[in-house]
C-alpha cells in the first residue's frame, strides 16, 4: 500500500536565498550552498507568501490538446514548488546560522525543536537536532514534484485533485478529515486529505518525503549528491519511491520516464536560477504573470 501520512504546515515567507551557479544540467552541475541571509523575523512573516500561491486549480478539462494541457499543468504548479522549496532552502540556511551559534536563545530553541518535531528529528542536544535536520530539511527537484503530481492526480483532472486540491494522493486517518476513496478497501479508514488550495497539498508533500521512514532512501540520495556538490536530480531520487506505491520498481521507472519525455530536469534547472537570484519571489512573480497572459487563469 501507498505510505502517505499528510504533515501539518505553519505558514513561512521565503525570501532571499543565493550563491548556486545557474543555467547547467542538473546532473552535471556542482552545487554550492548559498550564504545564509535570511533572519528568524523574515522566517515568520506570513505576509511575504504571495497572494497568487494559494490560488485555485485550474480547468485542466478545458485543454483537449495534450500539449497545450501539459504546458498548462506544468506552468501552473512550477512556481508553487520553487515557492515551496525556496521556503525550505531559507528555513536551512536558517539553522546553518543557528548551528554557528555557540547558545541559542529560547525563540531559537523553540524554532529548533519545532522544526524537529515536524520532521520527526530525535535528539537530546542542540547538536543532534541541527544534525538529523541538515538531512531531511532540504528541497525536492522539481522535476520529480511535477511528475509525481501529473501521475497521481490524471494531470489535476481527479476527484481528489479538483474536490480537494489534493495532488499527489496523500492519505489521512481521522473521519471526515478527507474524501473516501470510492475503492477503499472494507475495514480500511483511510481518506484522502482536503487542502486549502494545491500550494498545501504541495507543502505537505514535500514535508511526507522529507520526514517519513518510508522515503529514507531518497533522503540517503539526495545527500549523496550534495556530498558531491551536485544539485539532486528529480532521475537518481526516484529511485527512492519504491514505497510510494504497492507496484514498487514499476512505479518508479513511470516517474523516471515521465521526467524525460517531459523533459522536466528543465525545471531543476530554473530552480537552481531562482535559488541564484537576488530577488527571486519577483521572478516568481513574472512567471505568473506571463501563465495568467498565456492561459487567462
Amino acid at each position: 500500500m501507498e505510505s502517505r501520512p499528510v504533515p501539518a504546515l505553519i505558514l513561512v515567507a521565503v525570501l532571499v536565498v543565493g550563491g548556486l551557479a545557474a543555467g547547467f544540467i542538473a546532473s552535471q552541475v556542482e552545487f554550492e550552498r548559498p550564504t545564509p541571509k535570511v533572519s528568524e523575523p523574515q522566517l515568520l512573516d506570513t505576509d511575504a507568501i504571495p497572494g497568487w500561491a494559494t490560488a485555485p486549480l485550474p480547468d485542466f478539462t478545458q485543454y483537449s490538446v495534450v500539449s497545450e494541457k501539459k504546458d498548462a499543468f506544468f506552468g501552473y504548479l512550477f512556481p508553487r514548488i520553487a515557492l515551496a522549496n525556496l521556503r525550505i532552502q531559507a528555513a536551512r540556511d536558517y539553522l546553518e546560522q543557528l548551528s554557528n551559534k555557540p547558545e541559542l536563545n529560547e525563540e531559537e530553541r523553540k524554532w529548533l525543536t519545532t522544526r524537529a518535531t515536524r520532521l520527526r528529528v530525535d535528539g537530546e542536544t542542540t547538536e543532534d537536532l541541527v544534525s538529523g535536520l541538515e538531512r531531511r530539511m532540504h528541497i525536492i527537484p522539481p522535476s520529480l514534484v511535477l511528475a509525481q503530481a501529473a501521475n497521481e492526480s490524471a494531470w489535476g483532472t481527479s476527484r481528489f485533485a479538483t474536490q480537494g486540491n489534493n495532488l499527489f494522493g496523500q492519505w489521512c486517518f481521522n473521519p471526515g478529515c478527507g474524501l473516501v476513496p470510492n475503492s477503499r478497501p472494507a475495514g480500511m479508514t483511510h481518506e484522502v486529505e482536503v487542502f486549502k488550495s494545491p500550494y498545501r497539498s504541495i507543502r505537505a508533500y514535500l514535508t511526507n518525503l522529507n520526514r517519513h521512514n518510508a522515503y529514507q532512501n531518497l533522503r540517503e540520495r539526495r545527500l549523496a549528491l550534495l556530498n558531491e556538490n551536485r544539485f539532486p536530480d528529480g532521475i537518481n531520487l526516484a529511485g527512492g519511491l519504491q514505497s510510494y506505491s504497492e507496484r514498487g520498481q514499476a512505479y518508479v521507472e513511470e516517474i523516471r520516464s515521465m521526467i524525460r519525455v517531459n523533459n522536466l530536469s528543465d525545471y531543476d534547472q530554473r530552480q537552481q536560477a531562482l535559488s541564484a537570484a537576488e530577488n527571486p519571489l519577483e521572478k516568481l512573480d513574472a512567471l505568473i504573470s506571463d501563465y495568467r497572459d498565456r492561459f487567462s487563469n
